[in-house]
């Protein structure tokens, strides 16, 4: 059975950082496009980052140049390095793993979940 199993959340002061792993068993980590997305309380689900196969990466617009994605594939491992964080970053933060085809922004387009770990960012 797959799982993601994400972890680095927590309480942090606004411009302050953290780090969110993903841990990832049971599928061939290398063969899939992974991603980060969050929800805020109300909100939809939104695309935060992707790293494709081939270590392409994306970023949605609001967190690009303070956010890093990056995989590790002998540790079955993503990151999520997440710096200059601000009130609006509050969310918890999921981990997706995506089949080849679709697109890295779409929430419809990834298989598998992780359970999500809550990010808080307060003044």
């Amino acid at each position: 059975q797959v799982q993601l199993v994400e972890s680095g959340g927590g309480p942090v002061q606004a411009g302050g950082s953290l780090r969110l792993s993903c841990a990832a068993s049971e599928l061939t980590f290398s063969s899939f496009h992974m991603g980060w997305f969050r929800q805020a309380p109300g909100k939809a689900r939104e695309f935060v980052a992707a790293i494709s196969r081939i270590y392409t990466t994306y970023y949605s617009d609001s967190v690009k140049g303070r956010f890093t994605i990056s995989r590790d594939n002998a540790e079955n491992t993503l990151y999520l390095q997440m710096k200059s964080l601000r009130l609006e970053d509050t969310a918890v933060y999921y981990c997706a793993a995506r089949r080849l085809g679709g697109s890295y922004s779409r929430v419809e387009d990834y298989t598998y979940w992780g359970q999500g770990t809550q990010v808080t960012v307060s003044s």
